[in-house]
């Protein structure tokens, strides 16, 4: 993926300069603050359309997106740390397999606000190179949404996305430039699911489901503080 390959390339190119010239190491209280591009791919399972209770037809999928994101990250010692995600994108469920689910094409366009606390332990806080793995729980909070298929009611009054509790767990890495700014790369899997609720359809009261749980890859660039 071009978020992953972007990483390989800035890792590369400072890893020869990190290696050589030994920066500060984390310690309890440091605050990291890290500035990034982040690719979110939905690894969706294939939700289903309900009417009146009743499945009427599976494949509904779930776009992906590419946003600039914020995280902190408090050290509580020199290797435990904690975490906070910030950052929102926008997504579209569409009908993708099947004959009813397709005949719906583009269904619903939303906005999602996933912070993210994640604990996180760093392998190797007196190197250049450190490592680190993390898990947590996310809160991904839907706003804005909107129908926008030809198939089901266009007010926005009409649609309502259930909010999402899940784990969420990470690896990635930092690589020094100097004592305080350096460069990192991430990937998270985030456990996040929702449904859709639609009333006053021609049909009678609809909902969708969908399994979202998206690999989150992520690039940029941090200071200590």
């Amino acid at each position: 993926m071009k978020t992953t390959k972007l990483a390989v390339a800035l890792l590369a190119a400072l890893g020869l300069s990190a290696v050589a010239a030994p920066a500060m190491a984390y310690e309890a209280g440091d605050w990291l603050v890290r500035g990034r591009i982040t690719h979110i791919a939905p690894q969706d399972d294939s939700g289903r359309l309900y009417v009146d209770g009743v499945s009427v037809g599976e494949g509904v999928g779930v776009d992906s997106d590419t946003i600039p994101e914020l995280d902190i990250t408090y050290m509580i010692t020199p290797n435990w740390g904690v975490e906070l995600i910030l950052g929102y994108s926008e997504h579209t469920i569409k009908g993708e397999k099947g004959a009813v689910a397709t005949s719906l094409g583009d269904v619903i366009d939303t906005k999602v606000l996933p912070p993210t606390l994640l604990l996180q332990y760093h392998f190797a806080p007196n190197s250049n190179i450190r490592p680190y793995v993390g898990a947590g729980i996310n809160y991904t909070y839907f706003f804005d949404e909107k129908v926008v298929g030809p198939v089901l009611p266009k007010s926005g009054d009409d649609i309502d996305l259930d909010s999402s509790w899940g784990f969420a767990v990470q690896a990635g890495v930092d690589v020094a430039i100097n004592d305080d700014w350096f460069v990192n790369a991430d990937v998270k899997y985030i456990d996040m699911e929702t449904e859709a609720h639609f009333s006053g359809t021609a049909a009678g009261d609809a909902r969708i489901n969908a399994e979202i749980n998206p690999l989150v890859w992520s690039v940029g660039i941090g200071r200590r503080f």
